[in-house]
């Protein structure tokens, strides 16, 4: 790794600008990733394009990202027999009843990404999937379905005490501890850190908020006002990452809600035991309980295990109901997996720009310059946690910005301090929401990509959407962390204080930006469909 000083920051500021200035996704990734490869081959732009397909070749036959890819390739393909088969309409049918308003669906779609708390890849697929018929028919638009899809997602996952993030992050607090000689319980630090984590409980909370009163401020008020007046989900001209209308035609009329609901809990009882069979079952439930099954568990091999059951129980369904024949049903298939190519061509590149992120040594440049301020004492958490935003934002890694920050973050609040105490616990916790900031708003992020892929969301769309509420949500987090910097360090003080300002906030871009738009307190009508 080279020394590029402040020219590190190059690759993913170039692909995080073009991509929203141009709304041409995969230029702007590659255009990153070629940059990174030119810089550490000596700014020759011949060895820097091979250097450049080298990590592109390099992270599509990585274990893990391979499975992944053909994951996502599975998943169009039941996508696309659900809704050929007429699966998806026939679920919106019998949620009708129950579900008829656009704050029905909202807060529904809310509900069912707090609920599927256990992982964040198949929260985006399930949350996406299940919702999109229904968010369509009540005239939610696809860009607010994308935000509660990835607003419950990675804060969730990040926070729930059962799920396949915890293992590893409670074993890099572990490592820190070790390293420093510190016997301390790994798992008592992380639960001690979960009420400093502001950005992510207070993002699963704004969520509900904007669901529920439907005002909105920055661009998905004119998203929703559109979606509600003129029934367009997509604005014209919007490139949504899976066209599953347009690739596959209509439905037919007379589908089944089993076709719908059988494929669906396959593929999470199948990743379930995937889970825990990869993590080692009974045996390493004996020895650590369920916390030392997930953390040995390899979840990108159990949600390959179970989108593949899904495609099989789809196709058979399908047959056995006599909803489709053998060539239609195979049809289905192949224009479902078709349907992936753009969104994995995406989730290819972001792999790829985290590659040239980490040869030009971004992530220590931006961590240089913390300890180069001589951070020290209550202030540690802020710091982090501004340091683990940019890094997480810039490299659309949270797990990354985790392995980067935590080893540094608690033996710098240790350090300071002396013993493991509330310094240790925020800094940690600002190094979890920090990185969960960048993993749920950053275009270059794979769930972000991915909740863009599930809702049928154009994907910059869907960012510029999101982002004026993730940074209401870390503004609020930002001031919260200044004031423990300042010696306030109870979280029972904070967090309330925090959910004041964060309805204050809301309430204050709504109304200022409701008046800007001439819709009165930025509040869109609620939307009930016939029957």
């Amino acid at each position: 790794m080279s020394d590029f000083g402040v020219l590190s920051l190059l690759p993913p500021l170039v692909a995080i600008i073009l991509a929203i200035w141009t709304k041409r996704v995969i230029l702007a990734l590659f255009a990153g990733v070629w940059i990174g490869g030119v810089m550490v081959s000596g700014w020759n732009p011949v060895t820097g394009t091979t250097q450049t397909l080298d990590w592109i070749v390099g992270n599509a036959i990585d274990d893990w990202n391979v499975k992944i890819l053909l994951f996502d390739f599975l998943i169009g393909a039941g996508v696309g027999l659900i809704y050929k088969s007429g699966g998806a309409m026939a679920i919106g049918r019998a949620l009708a009843s129950k579900v008829r308003s656009s704050r029905g669906a909202a807060m529904m779609g809310w509900l069912l990404g707090v609920l599927i708390f256990f992982d964040d890849y198949t929260n985006t697929i399930i949350v996406g999937n299940t919702m999109r018929p229904i968010t369509d028919r009540t005239r939610v638009s696809r860009e607010m379905l994308a935000y509660i899809d990835d607003s419950t997602a990675a804060p969730v996952a990040g926070l729930a005490l059962v799920s396949t993030w915890i293992g590893y992050e409670v074993g890099l607090i572990g490592d820190a501890f070790k390293d420093l000689n510190v016997d301390y319980g790994a798992y008592v630090a992380w639960m001690h850190s979960v009420p400093f984590r502001f950005y992510s409980i207070l993002a699963i909370i704004l969520v509900f908020i904007v669901a529920f009163t439907h005002r909105h401020y920055g661009p998905m008020l004119h998203a929703e006002y559109r979606a509600r007046t003129e029934g367009k989900v997509l604005r014209d001209g919007a490139k949504p990452l899976m066209t599953t209308e347009i690739d596959l035609g209509m439905p037919k009329e007379d589908g089944s809600v089993h076709i719908f609901i059988w494929p669906i809990l396959t593929l999470i009882f199948v990743t379930l035991y995937g889970m825990w069979y990869t993590g080692g079952g009974g045996a390493a439930y004996a020895e650590g309980g369920l916390m030392e099954v997930l953390g040995n568990s390899d979840s990108a091999l159990a949600l390959l295990w179970g989108s593949f059951a899904m495609v099989v129980v789809a196709f058979f369904l399908v047959l056995a109901m006599k909803r489709m024949t053998i060539e239609e049903a195979e049809d289905a298939i192949v224009r479902g997996m078709k349907q992936m190519v753009i969104a994995n061509t995406i989730l290819l590149l972001a792999w790829s720009i985290k590659s040239a992120t980490d040869a030009v040594g971004t992530a220590p440049y931006i961590v240089d310059l913390a300890k180069s301020a001589g951070v020290s004492g209550s202030w540690v958490p802020l710091i982090v946690f501004l340091i683990a935003m940019f890094i997480s934002f810039t490299t659309g890694t949270s797990w990354g910005t985790f392995s980067i920050m935590l080893p540094i973050a608690i033996p710098l609040a240790y350090g300071v301090t002396g013993y493991v105490g509330p310094e240790v616990f925020a800094a940690i916790g600002a190094v979890f929401a920090g990185g969960i900031f960048g993993d749920h708003c950053s275009p270059i992020s794979d769930t972000t990509i991915m909740s863009s892929m599930f809702s049928g969301s154009d994907h910059i769309d869907h960012v510029t959407t999101q982002v004026p509420y993730a940074v209401t949500a870390s503004s609020v987090g930002i001031f919260l962390y200044l004031l423990f910097g300042f010696g306030v360090h109870s979280w029972a003080v904070l967090l309330p204080l925090g959910l004041i300002l964060l309805v204050g906030a809301w309430y204050v871009l709504s109304e200022w930006y409701g008046k800007k738009y001439g819709i009165p307190h930025g509040k869109v009508p609620v939307y009930v469909a016939e029957e």
